[in-house]
């Protein structure tokens, strides 16, 4: 099996349309070959290729962010000596000055198969800027390794963000490529797309299911450590923002869940008694985990782990993380049926819609907060560009004057005085410089400068 780097630096006609370009590379740290060569030093070296710039998305081109959310700034590529911009700094969309800087820009990008998996949305980004820029992209595909299910909700309009490009369902199945084209159709763009598929993919078939048994996996990001990671992420990130703990900081993230409060031999006995056919093909240990970031003292985590023989049918490793909420909201309900022998009926009612309420406006916020910080950076881009092409926003108008202080006359001075003899009723200075008049005692002698002084006292005292 091949995947769209190794054939495009294998087939000189694949490459043919790149001659005499300058070409740019979107890529992260699982960018590589099948040896592990990183694509920017594979391309790098490539007869006909002549690399322009790079692209890093979220956690940068070569993975130096290791903590989540945490921003990379702009450098030079000390070895190429081209520039590398950060798709996850001081900008989220590329500038018009980062799109001057090549023709035809490369990406590879190992994807989760994940709607809130950044790297999808940073590709409709790319198509965009390309469209208004006249610009050319090629994705370089990759497997989707968590298969071609297509499973929970889809987003709904008005909720696009940085981690919801579109309406599209929370795993949906397609590799890179092929959302490359949907979100053409989607949002009806006209740009110049090819992607260099894979060789000899087979998505449906055992053990791996469209993942090479021969091929290493690399960290696309810090915490997405395994296959197991990739094919439980779009359940369990869904615990982000909750106060259950979804594993970061620990040395399973995103592939365990749990808190200190929870009992988990109870949670699993209750998702076996909801839905044994979904806990098909999987098996599930207790662990007794110290958690790092959200719970810093030791808390009780459930262990989803997949069986050896990974069949079609049974890989439902996504479905375990929904199945393990329901037991926790089932074991709190009837924790709340004991307490109400203790508390009132309303009271606990209320303190239930108070907390659904909360968790639905905190959404609302941290939605509404995304939306403000991407168009305050579009805005700020938009200025920047428009100051380096030459076409520099209009300046703010000059200050009129209110209804008790009128406007300045020509000639009227400006400073602190002035401003001060115009509340109280005098005529402000002119600026002419006014020279000091001389004293009525015309017999008085100037002031002679300091150098003149010293003269005077050395004939004086030697004479």
């Amino acid at each position: 099996m091949k995947f769209g780097i190794e054939r495009l630096l294998a087939d000189p006609a694949l490459r043919a349309p790149l001659e005499g370009k300058r070409v740019a590379l979107l890529a992260h740290p699982a960018s590589v070959t099948a040896d592990l060569t990183h694509s920017l030093d594979a391309l790098a070296s490539c007869p006909g290729i002549r690399l322009s710039a790079a692209f890093g998305p979220q956690h940068g081109l070569k993975g130096d962010k290791q903590d989540n959310m945490m921003e990379t700034s702009d450098e030079v590529d000390p070895r190429l000596g081209i520039p590398v911009f950060s798709l996850y700094g001081e900008v989220r969309r590329p500038s018009g000055q980062m799109m001057s800087t090549f023709d035809v820009v490369l990406v590879d990008l190992q994807d989760l198969g994940c709607r809130i998996y950044t790297f999808v949305t940073t590709l409709l980004y790319m198509l965009e800027a390309a469209a208004e820029h006249g610009k050319s992209v090629w994705v370089l595909d990759r497997p989707n390794p968590a298969g071609r299910p297509v499973e929970g909700t889809t987003l709904l309009p008005g909720w696009e963000s940085f981690v919801g490009a579109g309406p599209m369902p929370m795993r949906h199945g397609m590799t890179l490529g092929e959302m490359g084209h949907w979100f053409i159709k989607q949002y009806n763009l006209d740009v110049d797309y090819r992607v260099i598929a894979m060789e000899g993919w087979q998505p449906d078939a055992a053990p791996g299911f469209g993942w090479p048994s021969d091929r290493a996996w690399i960290n696309p990001s810090p915490n997405a450590a395994n296959l197991n990671m990739a094919r439980a992420y779009a359940g369990t990130v869904m615990l982000e923002g909750t106060t259950l703990s979804e594993g970061r900081g620990t040395t399973r993230p995103l592939e365990l869940f749990g808190a200190p409060d929870i009992d988990a031999r109870a949670v699993h006995a209750e998702m076996r008694r909801i839905a044994p056919h979904w806990l098909a093909g999987t098996a599930i240990r207790e662990a007794l985990e110290p958690a790092q970031v959200l719970h810093e003292a030791r808390a009780e985590h459930l262990v989803p782990e997949h069986r050896q023989e990974r069949r079609r049918e049974r890989d439902r490793q996504r479905r375990l993380d929904p199945l393990g909420f329901k037991p926790i909201e089932h074991l709190d309900d009837r924790q709340v049926a004991l307490d109400q022998r203790l508390v009132e009926p309303a009271l606990l009612e209320r303190a239930r819609v108070l907390r659904v309420a909360h968790v639905g406006q905190v959404r609302v916020e941290q939605e509404r907060d995304v939306a403000e910080h991407d168009a305050r950076l579009s805005a700020q881009h938009r200025a920047t560009s428009a100051r380096r092409r030459g076409r520099a926003p209009a300046l703010r108008p000059p200050r009129r004057p209110s209804a008790t202080q009128p406007a300045a006359r020509p000639g009227e001075g400006s400073s602190h005085r002035d401003r001060r003899a115009a509340r109280a009723g005098a005529s402000p200075r002119p600026h002419a410089r006014r020279t000091r008049p001389r004293a009525a005692d015309s017999s008085r002698r100037p002031r002679a400068s300091p150098r003149a002084r010293r003269r005077h006292r050395s004939t004086s005292r030697h004479g």
